[in-house]
């Protein structure tokens, strides 16, 4: 697969001279948060890391997405962190959309270029560095990991999206596929995160409601998306947050193929006494 491009936020301000009227909106259901809002003053430093700043997207809140917390990462050259990860019981995923990061666990180092997918275990004891000569921007998700007695934890291990074939959907003559970057019947894993891509004018044509929580950034092209009752425009660079049975559906608006990143929680149990 070659081509590829991947839209990363590069921050800066509006002019005094630009209208408020955005996209961004917050429901009980959705939130979509438009690429025009990533800007500096919305970044936050995190602790032990160095040149670094975070676009912070998503975050468990009671009563709307409780699982996970995504983040786009920017690492200036010389930055990164060697205590990265706070939280033991965390397992996370990058994925690079610029630049170049290495990665270091269990005394190897990963280089890791746009494309580049990496899965995390919890208390793997990684450290990350921009040692390149520009910024390195990614998505960290991160999750609680939920152990189950009798399976293992996964081991962490990297991968690269230009080497793995889309999956296509049923019945779609290839026009709606999934890049998956680990095995659906791997029951160790409990969150998936896939690129979905469509062909313009392909649709996911019902309205998937579902208890799986969702993070859709998109990477590449336009759509129409459905978010519970209503109709919003997305292009590259827009986030879209989905609690839980929040339905949802798309027409893919073209000229290029729309492709986002996916995260949703899976193979697990629902909780029966408040959230994880």
């Amino acid at each position: 697969m070659t081509g590829r491009s991947y839209y990363a936020p590069k921050g800066g301000l509006p002019p005094q001279t630009q209208l408020l009227t955005d996209r961004a909106v917050f429901t009980e259901a959705y939130a979509v948060i438009p690429k025009g809002t990533m800007r500096d003053i919305v970044t936050s430093p995190l602790p032990f890391w160095e040149k670094t700043r975070a676009w912070i997207i998503a975050r468990p809140l009671s009563g709307f997405a409780e699982t996970f917390s995504q983040y786009i990462m920017e690492v200036a050259p010389g930055g990164g962190s060697d205590r990265p990860e706070l939280d033991p019981e965390a397992e996370g995923v990058f994925f690079v959309v610029e630049g170049a990061l290495t990665v270091s666990i269990s005394g190897k180092k990963h280089v890791m270029k746009p494309g580049g997918f990496a899965f995390l275990p919890p208390s793997s004891g990684w450290s990350v560095r921009n040692e390149g000569g520009e910024a390195a921007r990614f998505h960290w998700i991160r999750k609680a990991y939920e152990k189950v007695e009798g399976i293992d934890v996964p081991e962490a291990f990297f991968a690269d999206e230009a080497d793995i074939e889309p999956w296509p959907m049923p019945d779609t003559d290839g026009k709606w596929a999934t890049t998956r970057f680990v095995d659906p019947a791997d029951m160790r894993h409990d969150m998936h995160v896939t690129i979905v891509t469509l062909k313009p004018g392909a649709v996911i044509p019902f309205l998937e409601t579902h208890v799986m929580e969702h993070g859709l950034y998109v990477l590449e092209g336009k759509a129409v998306y459905r978010l519970n009752q209503d109709w919003v425009e997305v292009e590259a660079g827009d986030y879209m947050w989905l609690r839980a049975f929040c339905p949802q559906a798309c027409y893919a608006g073209g000229p290029g193929d729309f492709r986002y990143l996916l995260y949703k929680d899976m193979n697990r149990h629902a909780k029966l006494r408040g959230a994880a």
